[in-house]
């Protein structure tokens, strides 16, 4: 197994280089301390809109950088580089070509040029994000983000869910495509047995794609990608189960959540809005033997998430959630599995969350769909207790990633804009 948050690979030595902190999708830093909340500490919030803002990265000390993009089937997306403080506008890239809207990625290369993936089309950034290199990609679908794999190289999917407006889910199984860094050359794909909604997860060279039944991982020899079909672990295995959702790498297994359907119809909460007629869960798929436990969240029919749960292995701590009631429950685990229920709170969470493992603070969210106010929530991870919060100045729920800064301070991305979060003492 790799060190926590693809222990450096083919990522930016930095703190925060990519979406979740590294392919893992551990959400912890890759260096630097956590918000350090002391008892009296309060949080205060900037904001900034920004159209459809889906994630900051961070490249050297100062240098942080935002993708945005815009809706419908002729969607552009962009990089801007943006003041680490009063998230003005310093820098942007061209217009860069997508296709069909879903959100996609960006992160800083071993290199330190930034890349992103968005609709159907991959680009190179340079750090004054100018276009190095571009590439169509096979599909006329969006694919959804990426990993950078430890020898540099990018691998990449297409997105297999329901788009916004009603379009139809694609009728064949996902394809797994790898990207050489230089030119973004397509070297290798795999055809995977059944579609894939969730975004890919890496350890090393092993790629984990979530499908809409089964977990499945792929290995990356440098030159092929070869598809693992002594592991397969079946998750969708209840009447009326949904799919999931992208997939954290910990403890010895692949953790994420269930009942993704009907997330395309967001329509700025996900309250209240979920289908699946069985009770949302915590899974686990054993990375060894590939056996599957299903832990409920909250018990109720009708959860729905479009995101990972939280995991502290240096804790043995895993937090779900259901944005579809409003739940969030904390599980004490170890390499076997869960082993008993923690905490519970109410709370409407539905975005990425962060993970500070040398503070045990939980950056989380709370969207109140009575004031249309979205809330960062700071919380104990080890008691759920509420230690901070503050409006972000977003009225729609974020479903997208958080980062943290290089100080005190995090950013939340939301559709409508994003927003530093920073210590008040």
């Amino acid at each position: 197994m790799t060190t926590p948050n693809g222990g450096g690979g083919g990522y930016w030595p930095g703190r925060w280089p990519g979406e979740d902190g590294g392919p893992d999708r551990r959400a912890a830093p890759r260096s630097g301390p956590g918000l350090g909340l002391a008892p009296g500490d309060g949080l205060r919030s900037t904001f900034r809109e920004a159209v459809v803002a889906t994630m900051v990265v961070l490249r050297d000390p100062g240098e942080v950088y935002l993708l945005g993009h815009t809706a419908g089937d002729g969607a552009v997306a962009w990089v801007e580089r943006i003041d680490p403080v009063t998230l003005a506008p310093r820098g942007r890239s061209p217009d860069l070509p997508g296709g069909r809207a879903w959100p996609g990625g960006v992160a800083v290369h071993a290199n330190g040029d930034l890349y992103t993936v968005f609709g159907r089309h991959a680009h190179r950034l340079s750090p004054a994000l100018e276009v190095v290199a571009a590439r169509e990609l096979p599909r006329d679908l969006p694919y959804n983000s990426f990993v950078i794999l430890p020898d540099g190289h990018l691998a990449t999917k297409d997105f297999g869910g329901a788009l916004p407006g009603g379009v139809a889910p694609p009728g064949e199984p996902a394809e797994l495509v790898v990207l050489e860094p230089d030119g973004l050359r397509i070297v290798a794909r795999l055809a995977l047995p059944e579609r894939s909604i969730a975004r890919l997860s890496a350890d090393g060279p092993d790629v984990y794609a979530v499908g809409e039944a089964h977990v499945w991982r792929a290995r990356w020899d440098g030159t092929t990608l070869v598809l693992d079909d002594g592991w397969t672990p079946r998750y969708r295995t209840l009447d009326g189960q949904g799919y999931g959702w992208d997939a954290v790498l910990a403890l010895g297994a692949a953790w994420f959540l269930d009942n993704g359907e009907g997330t395309e119809a967001y329509p700025g909460t996900f309250r209240g809005h979920g289908v699946a007629r069985t009770p949302l869960h915590l899974v686990r798929a054993d990375l060894g033997t590939g056996a599957v436990a299903l832990t409920e969240i909250g018990g109720e029919a009708g959860g729905i998430v479009a995101n990972p749960p939280a995991v502290d292995p240096s804790r043995g701590i895993v937090v779900g959630y259901d944005s579809g009631h409003g739940v969030m429950t904390a599980f004490d685990v170890d390499g076997r599995g869960v082993t008993g229920r923690r905490w519970t709170r109410r709370q409407d969470h539905a975005c990425h969350a962060i993970v500070f493992p040398d503070t045990g603070e939980l950056v989380t969210a709370d969207h109140d769909a009575g004031r249309m106010a979205d809330q960062v929530v700071v919380l104990d991870v080890e008691t759920g207790e509420e230690r901070a919060r503050v409006d972000t100045g977003s009225p729609l729920q974020s479903v997208v990633f958080p980062a943290p800064g290089f100080g005190r301070d995090v950013y939340h991305c939301s559709f409508p804009g994003v927003s530093r979060i920073a210590v008040d003492p």
